[in-house]
């Protein structure tokens, strides 16, 4: 028995659903990365610094007691490494 002949036509049909909206899926997010791109090509533009933008996205996305808490301990680590100055 092949692999093909364990999908009725019912089972096939959901196959090529699931695979075709994945498809679909796959160049929206091709879209929406250029997209992204370009944004942060005009930030550039603009004199921004686009790692700092991205730093500032990713930080957004922490719950503020979690960024707290880990910047904290990040510089904490600083500290210990020596990169950070007593005061």
């Amino acid at each position: 028995m092949t692999p093909q002949s364990n999908f009725d036509g019912t089972g096939r049909d959901l196959l090529l659903s699931l695979v075709e909206r994945i498809e679909r899926l796959e160049e929206e997010k091709t879209a929406i990365a250029d997209d992204i791109r370009e944004v942060k090509a005009e930030a550039k533009s603009h004199g921004f610094d686009v790692k700092a933008i991205n730093q500032l996205v990713k930080l957004r996305k922490i719950d503020a007691n979690d960024r707290i808490e880990q910047e904290a301990i990040l510089d904490t680590y600083m500290h210990a490494l020596g990169m950070i100055p007593d005061t």
